[in-house]
């Protein structure tokens, strides 16, 4: 089947009991048994497994190209889960160009702990990057990345990571799945922020994981019970709503970003435009490789950090907020907000860079109102 099609079915047969089409919310911590030992289709506690979650899990599976899928209270508790493959002493390479959020947990939390982390730019993923990897344990990349819009191909650092002995894992929660596959690249595991596109309306929190490695599987499903990190029924259920409605929402997210890239584009009170789907951004022709289409992010440059702030709080239709991927448009300058966390590191996020999740309001609404803005 389809993509379009899986998004709606896979994981999600009508109800047994009563034949009802949408999975119902399974609200419940514990589950009667049979006998001692002898659980009904296997629940026994929903921190192990729930019927909602185990929904949400096997669509994701299916949607990613995986063969296992765990769901998490959000994205950094999938990244916490997927950081329990490494110990003290092991070495993680990552993408310099990196979350905020993913920066401090390595650098706050898994750094003092004894985990060594090297930074790799995007540049260098681009050329001979094995001699950086020597040694590594997990290489964490994201393509495009977070918020410079970076691009890397997957495959190749697949190819460096998996001679080097290591695990690639890919943050695709910029792209979604609907746009780029990792472990259909070479990718070992894969992680979402379900917040973003996967929800799609900005009303949850909640993360994902997968898989087609059975070995990373039964240890992800172990860290999944143990750490306890998991995503609740209600959250799950949501999530299932969201990928309903995923491919259509994310090709009005890419239509509305080209429209907005091209505004930009010729303003000139902008500086650079950072977005894959313009044809002199370096990581276009990667991009077009891998990707189906390039995306509902933008990140663009003005002058000054003065008039980055200004420039936020003069929009009316775009929300100045954090986070991404809803259906409304949001706009932030990341070196204040999302990236703060960076702000003491040698790859600091540039202070004056602003940064936009394309909703799927009219394009014309959206340019008009930057417009404003910028005048």
């Amino acid at each position: 089947m389809q993509f379009d099609t899986r998004a709606i079915h896979d994981g999600q047969e009508p109800d047994p009991s009563t034949g009802a089409v949408t999975v119902p919310i399974y609200q419940t911590s514990t589950y009667v048994q049979e006998e001692v030992g002898k659980l009904k289709d296997g629940y026994d506690y929903s921190r192990t497994a729930n019927p909602t979650r185990r929904a949400l899990e096997r669509c994701m599976a299916s949607l990613e190209g995986g063969s296992h899928g765990f769901a998490f209270a959000s994205g950094m508790a999938a990244t916490t889960t997927v950081m329990h493959l490494v110990d003290p002493g092991d070495t993680v390479v990552s993408v310099n160009d990196v979350y905020g959020g993913t920066y401090r947990l390595f650098s706050k939390v898994y750094e003092p702990k004894g985990v060594r982390f090297r930074y790799v730019s995007a540049d260098d993923f681009a050329g001979d990057v094995g001699p950086l990897l020597e040694g590594a344990r997990l290489v964490w990349l994201e393509s495009p990345t977070n918020p410079l819009l970076n691009v890397i191909d997957i495959r190749a650092a697949a190819d460096a990571a998996h001679a080097a002995g290591a695990l690639l894992v890919v943050d695709n929660t910029f792209a979604s799945p609907y746009l780029q596959r990792p472990l259909e690249l070479g990718a070992d595991i894969v992680v979402h922020s379900a917040t973003k596109y996967l929800g799609g309306h900005s009303d949850l929190v909640s993360g994902i994981a997968v898989t087609s490695d059975d070995g990373l599987a039964e240890r992800l499903g172990f860290l999944q019970n143990s750490l306890g990190a998991i995503a609740g029924p209600f959250d799950s259920w949501l999530v299932l709503r969201g990928l309903k409605t995923l491919p259509v929402r994310m090709r009005q997210h890419c239509e509305n970003a080209r429209a907005v890239a091209g505004f930009l584009g010729g303003h000139p009170s902008v500086e650079r435009v950072l977005f894959p789907g313009i044809p002199t951004h370096p990581g276009h022709e990667i991009a077009t490789q891998q990707m189906r289409d390039y995306g509902g992010m933008i990140s663009f440059l003005v002058d000054t950090p003065e008039h980055a702030v200004r420039l936020v709080a003069r929009t009316r239709v775009w929300s100045l907020a954090e986070s991404l991927g809803g259906v409304e448009s949001l706009i932030e300058t990341p070196a204040q907000m999302t990236h703060a966390s960076t702000a003491d590191a040698p790859f600091a996020t540039p202070p004056n860079l602003v940064r936009l999740s394309v909703g799927i309001e009219s394009a014309d609404d959206l340019v008009d109102d930057l417009d404003q803005a910028l005048a």
